[in-house]
């Protein structure tokens, strides 16, 4: 195993019970966020363990700084977290969530990453795409054994803050990718955040364009796309962003899915700019 993008499912079922294979489910529903977990008591991918979006992959305290809905999670809770899930450098992990991993497992994902993890993927199509499969699940609770914390440390050399954003306005587009439905950005509607429309100078790629029926398209067919929207920068100078961070991860992920690693991520997002309300908004 050394899957660090996408797994698909047949793949996934022939290391199923592997001993280096850590399964994580993240299941998340803005509107009922305790869907996921409900969800997962009642049926899971075997020895999967749960991750909560607001309680281990959000630090939901520092909302009141001005760092979006989903805050990063405290870095060394994270790293105690993973150790409890058993979690260590040496293992393979594989996220899922409900479907198209935007909610939650990019995130789990990305964190994981900005820790230096290399082997870690997302299950293609996720829950849906297993069943649809029709392979197998359990209500059985995993007992997994503890490690100490995850060793190492975020790099925050891939977090970019308000501040850093407010700096590159003038460059050329295609640096700054909005990763919200259209009608979001553009200020149409607003569902979530008190404030509609966008950082001025973001350009838009909503997420589900890089999905086909709630999985990945042809990673080529997406680098050529990509590859358009960035005009004149390259992929690492590259910042994603989206409502809370959170889907922003999916977009890095469809990046590095394309061949184009490198983005940063604006980890406060829309939310987080919004908290200022003297940084400009732009509606179109």
């Amino acid at each position: 195993m050394n899957w660090t993008t996408l797994v698909d499912p047949t793949v996934l079922l022939l290391h199923l019970h592997d001993p280096d294979l850590r399964l994580v489910d993240a299941r998340f529903t803005l509107s009922d966020p305790a869907a996921g977990r409900a969800g997962y008591t009642h049926s899971h991918l075997p020895h999967a363990v749960f991750a909560d979006l607001n309680e281990d992959l959000s630090d939901l305290s520092r909302i009141a700084e001005g760092q979006g809905r989903h805050p990063l999670p405290d870095e060394d809770a994270f790293k105690a977290r993973l150790g409890r899930w058993g979690i260590g450098p040496e293992h393979q992990v594989v996220v899922y969530d409900a479907g198209d991993g935007s909610m939650a497992a990019a995130r789990l994902r990305w964190l994981l990453r900005l820790l230096g993890h290399a082997r870690v993927a997302v299950l293609d199509g996720g829950l849906a795409a297993w069943r649809t499969a029709g392979l197998p699940e359990t209500e059985a609770a995993p007992a997994p054994v503890p490690l100490p914390p995850y060793p190492g440390h975020f790099d925050r050399t891939r977090i970019v803050d308000a501040d850093q954003v407010a700096a590159r306005r003038a460059e050329a587009p295609g640096w700054l990718i909005d990763a919200r439905a259209f009608e979001r950005y553009s200020g149409q509607q607003e569902p979530v955040d008190r404030v509609a429309g966008h950082v001025p100078g973001a350009v838009n790629r909503p997420f589900q364009d890089n999905l086909v029926d709630g999985r990945f398209r042809d990673p080529q067919a997406l680098r050529l796309e990509l590859l358009a929207l960035l005009g004149p920068h390259a992929a690492r100078d590259a910042v994603l962003m989206c409502g809370s961070g959170v889907t922003a991860c999916h977009q890095l992920l469809a990046f590095e899915h394309a061949g184009l690693p490198g983005p940063k991520l604006y980890a406060g997002s829309w939310s987080g700019w919004i908290a200022d309300p003297t940084r400009p908004v732009a509606t179109s």
